[in-house]
């Protein structure tokens, strides 16, 4: 399949082999590495929603939480969140994830009024005029104060613990990138057993309460959302430099990975046409936007897949006395298998009239800024459509999932596909652009 894939084995390069074996704690029958990852992308993580219902009709609507290890970076790191303050009952936390997303308005994520608007969009000016007069100046396209408001009443840090004091979560870890330091910063709320690392440009930070400041910081889409100050550096959306988005969840000791992504993971060849206006700045945001959300996580599960290959031919007993940290993961990866720009162009005109303005007058409103709008569109239309769209894509693959959720069966192992390469196609083309 296009979209999916489920791998066995992985390297993780930062800590031992984890224990088969089960938590000491009761409330979690289910075996205690299985993560859940949650890719970033904005508006795009209503998706995510969609496959969680569908699991969760899967496994009968179970009120144990079968992912003890749950990972999410920028908007997947929101509903990483809301998942683990209700990780007591899984088939509620779904239910209520879905009722948020559902109900969601831009208003409830940013500001859309015109004062809150205006008052932006001149920062945002008179920073290009008077930026070398001034400093410290807070500049975003987008005021996401309302944000905050429904973080303080979806996430609550002291049920999180409560779960993990109980047995029903072991780890919840959320994404930022440090503007200052350029590293990728996991900052996780998990049992006391599990311990920080440090690799290169990337490092897991415990936090003794994950707070608002944490999802806001994860979640700030670089240029909309102003950054956010955590003790002494100002962090952006987790998505920024994230060259290995699984890896949080090894790190905390998962040893078979669901991953949702937020886009196809493998896009055929690209068509190429002849285009004689200049990009919008809305495509070339968009553009920049899907490098830093999308592109990570495909090239993380190839080297999923290539590392797979290669324990596969190493014997166990030579693997377990060269002392490398070296363990079998399974991952099952649910993503959309369309594009979600077209979807994002169909309702992009839901949007409030003062956002439309701002989205027209950079180019977001035609189909070719599409991209971008499909990452800022916090709209009940809109994210409805998405819900759907994953529960749709997952359904059919029922029998696939309670497998993968099976802690006696192992999951089948299918390579994920790589787009073909006709270097004769290539050679027609450049033909045809020359002179």
């Amino acid at each position: 399949m296009e979209n999916n894939a489920t791998l066995n084995s992985r390297v993780d390069q930062n800590q031992a082999e984890p224990s088969n074996s089960k938590s000491g704690n009761v409330l979690n029958a289910r075996e205690a590495g299985v993560a859940l990852v949650l890719q970033g992308g904005g508006a795009r993580a209503a998706y995510q929603v969609g496959v969680l219902k569908a699991v969760s009709e899967i496994l009968g609507h179970p009120a144990e939480n079968p992912f003890p290890i749950i990972t999410g970076t920028s908007a997947g790191g929101i509903n990483a969140g809301v998942l683990a303050t209700h990780a007591d009952h899984f088939a509620d936390a779904v239910r209520i994830l879905e009722t948020l997303w559902a109900n969601l308005e831009p208003s409830k994520v940013y500001r859309t009024d015109f004062p809150g608007v205006a008052a932006c969009s001149g920062r945002w000016l008179g920073s290009f005029i008077f930026g070398a007069l001034t400093k410290n100046h807070r500049t975003s396209l987008f005021d996401n104060s309302p944000l905050r408001d429904l973080l303080d009443h979806a996430v609550r840090a002291d049920r999180i613990q409560a779960n993990i004091d109980q047995g029903a979560l072991r780890a919840l870890s959320v994404c930022a990138s440090g503007y200052t330091s350029g590293q990728n910063c996991a900052f996780f709320q998990a049992a006391p057993d599990v311990h920080g690392w440090k690799r290169s440009q990337r490092v897991g930070i415990r936090v003794a309460e994950m707070k608002s400041d944490h999802l806001m910081a994860s979640a700030a889409i670089p240029f909309a959302f102003p950054a956010v100050k955590i003790n002494r550096e100002f962090f952006g959306d987790g998505s920024i430099r994230q060259t290995a988005p699984v890896s949080p969840a090894l790190h905390l000791g998962a040893y078979r990975v669901f991953v949702v992504g937020t886009a196809r993971l493998i896009k055929g060849n690209p068509s190429r046409s002849r285009s004689e206006s200049y990009p919008s700045l809305a495509q070339i945001a968009g553009h920049a936007m899907s490098s830093i959300f999308l592109d990570s996580l495909a090239m993380d599960l190839e080297l999923l897949q290539r590392v797979n290959a290669t324990i596969a031919l190493v014997e166990q007993d030579k693997l377990r006395a060269s002392g490398m940290p070296l363990h079998h993961v399974d991952v099952c990866v649910a993503c959309p298998d369309q594009p979600l720009e077209e979807l994002a162009h169909r309702h992009v005109g839901n949007l409030p009239a003062t956002i439309r303005f701002l989205m027209r007058s950079i180019g977001a409103m035609r189909k070719g800024g599409a991209a971008l709008a499909s990452y800022l569109l916090f709209d009940s239309h809109y994210t409805r459509a998405l819900i759907d769209l994953g529960y749709q894509n997952t359904i059919p693959r029922a029998d696939e999932i309670a497998t993968f959720f099976d802690p006696n069966a192992a999951p089948p192992v299918t390579e994920i596909p790589t787009p073909s390469f006709h270097p004769e196609s290539t050679q027609q083309f450049a033909a045809v652009q020359s002179p």
